[in-house]
């Protein structure tokens, strides 16, 4: 096993009731991570929420999953990550994502520019947020953002964990040399609807995005950690009859791929850790995002 497990609770739109109490649960369970989406609408926006819940809690910690970049200015969104990470004594970790909900762009009159731009920017970001968190003062003139002398307060923790998410050689070459936790998920291009996605849960392609991170990691390789989101969380006795089930609704999923994807946890309690461990010793995968909360608790016992 490269890595002890981690166990995160994703707060999404599916969430009920007040996310403070979500979270002080989650950390009573003994999830590590309590993570917030980030969809421009009606729901708490995710770094208010995160402040909020970083004064409730004591251990757990706090993490954005993801953000959409072209939301947010880097020096803005570094000024207000630093300032999260220091009401919660340094346990922040920033997620982001190069952004893809068609609505969000519509409903904030913010250009959706192609996936390859969006891509790009993402990365500079990446980079500037970096440098910014770790006290640096920054001049830049990039493609993309053009900025001089900024600076923040440092992050309180020594390093700031960046988890990038999201598809494709470039974004995920460059998030293997700059980003700290690489965010895989199994989705491809978006629906119309701006939120449903195509899926591929096969262990080939989940192999060649490991190996193009790989590629743009070099010797840095062994240092980054890999999250999966996880789609589907079922505790059964009867594991077989519920991957064919999911087979049924996901086109082009096998058996075999079902059984093995990290984004499927499926099976006896027993069965779940055995995959997750599996997935740990066969790609490196140890952090694990699930939306369920007191359902995951069986698993979260056996895990500690």
């Amino acid at each position: 096993m490269r890595r002890p497990l981690r166990l995160g609770h994703q707060l999404s739109g599916r969430t009920e009731g007040s996310r403070v109490e979500v979270a002080k649960r989650a950390e009573e369970l003994g999830f590590d991570v309590v993570l917030a989406s980030d969809h421009v609408g009606a729901g708490p926006a995710p770094l208010p929420t995160l402040a909020t819940i970083a004064q409730a809690t004591m251990t757990i910690r706090l993490g954005t999953l993801v953000l959409n970049n072209d939301m947010r200015n880097p020096v803005q969104l570094a000024w207000e990550v630093a300032t999260v990470d220091a009401i919660s004594n340094g346990r922040f970790e920033l997620g982001l994502g190069a952004g893809h909900t068609p609505q969000e762009y519509a409903a904030t009159g913010i250009e959706r520019s192609s996936a390859a731009i969006r891509k790009q920017r993402l990365s500079e970001s990446v980079e500037l947020l970096r440098a910014l968190l770790d006290g640096d003062t920054v001049d830049h003139a990039g493609e993309h953002y053009r900025i001089s002398r900024a600076q923040v307060r440092r992050s309180t923790q020594d390093h700031l964990p960046i988890l990038v998410g999201g598809n494709g050689t470039s974004l995920l070459g460059h998030a293997g040399a700059h980003a700290d936790i690489i965010g895989l998920q199994g989705l491809g291009r978006t629906h119309d609807d701006g939120h449903r996605h195509d899926v591929d849960w096969r262990s080939s392609r989940l192999e060649d995005q490991l190996r193009q991170v790989r590629d743009g990691a070099g010797d840095r390789y062994d240092d980054l950690e890999f999250n999966a989101l996880v789609q589907v969380v079922r505790l059964t006795d009867d594991r077989d009859a519920a991957l064919a089930t999911i087979c049924e609704r996901v086109d082009g999923l096998t058996m075999e791929d079902a059984r093995e994807t990290p984004y499927l946890l499926v099976g006896t309690v027993d069965e779940v850790v055995d995959h997750m461990v599996t997935c740990n010793e066969r790609w490196g995968i140890n952090y694990f995002a699930v939306r369920e909360l007191d359902e995951f608790e069986p698993v979260l016992r056996a895990v500690r």
